[in-house]
């Protein structure tokens, strides 16, 4: 953006004008932009994709069997190994509930609501907290040292900042249960600068507790 400033006298007066002249960016410059975001975004997902691999080897296994016999062998090969091992994953779960839970589902499940509970707006969520410490120069927030789902209650471990003590924290317990979405939250202290979050989401005593029938037992006893 170019700016042009004209003057123009009138008699004992003279007037200003300025005009700005919008530029064009280059098409090329455009271009360049578009593959870098592609690039950055494709390294991203990349990374995203190894990484839950990692974490969930029972099913990235499979599923790179499945690439690998579509690619060298061909397509009907690669969807026979998918569908026998899609088969294999529906026979555990109904063979093993427990453990098919263990690994796959309550993992998946963890992993998800830890990303979408806490750490994706973390840092908002401290500074709405009034948790964070200004700078001249940035804005530091708590440092997220580790999350533990539970089926009601969530353990969330924080270190404090540098000035922080925990009386900070357990003051503003209704605040940070409201910023979460929580029922409830409580603070403690647990380790050198350290505090635990607990937060209880839901009720777990309205849950319906299937009780066992016991009329066997007292026809027993009664003959």
């Amino acid at each position: 953006m170019s700016l042009t400033l004209s003057t123009t006298n009138h008699g004992n007066s003279s007037t200003a004008t300025v005009s700005t002249t919008g530029q064009r960016r280059d098409v090329f410059d455009l271009l360049g932009l578009a593959v870098l975001n592609s690039g950055w975004y494709l390294v991203t997902g990349l990374a995203t994709a190894i990484h839950w691999a990692i974490l969930f080897p029972p099913i990235s296994v499979p599923v790179g069997l499945a690439v690998a016999a579509g690619v060298l062998v061909g397509w009907p090969s690669g969807v026979a190994v998918g569908v026998a091992f899609a088969g294999l994953l529906l026979l555990w779960r109904r063979a093993r509930p427990q453990q098919f839970a263990r690994w796959i589902t309550d993992r998946a499940r963890s992993r998800f609501l830890t990303w979408w509970r806490y750490q994706r707006n973390w840092a908002r969520l401290m500074k709405a907290c009034h948790l964070t410490v200004s700078t001249q120069t940035r804005i530091v927030t708590p440092r997220l040292a580790g999350v533990e789902i539970g089926k009601g209650t969530d353990r969330v471990r924080l270190r404090m900042l540098e000035g922080q003590c925990p009386a900070d924290y357990e003051n503003r317990v209704e605040t940070i249960a409201h910023a979460f979405n929580a029922d409830q939250c409580h603070a403690s202290i647990v380790g050198p600068a350290t505090v635990e979050l607990r937060f209880r989401f839901g009720d777990a005593l309205a849950e319906t507790v299937t009780v066992p029938r016991v009329d066997h037992w007292t026809k027993g006893r009664a003959a």
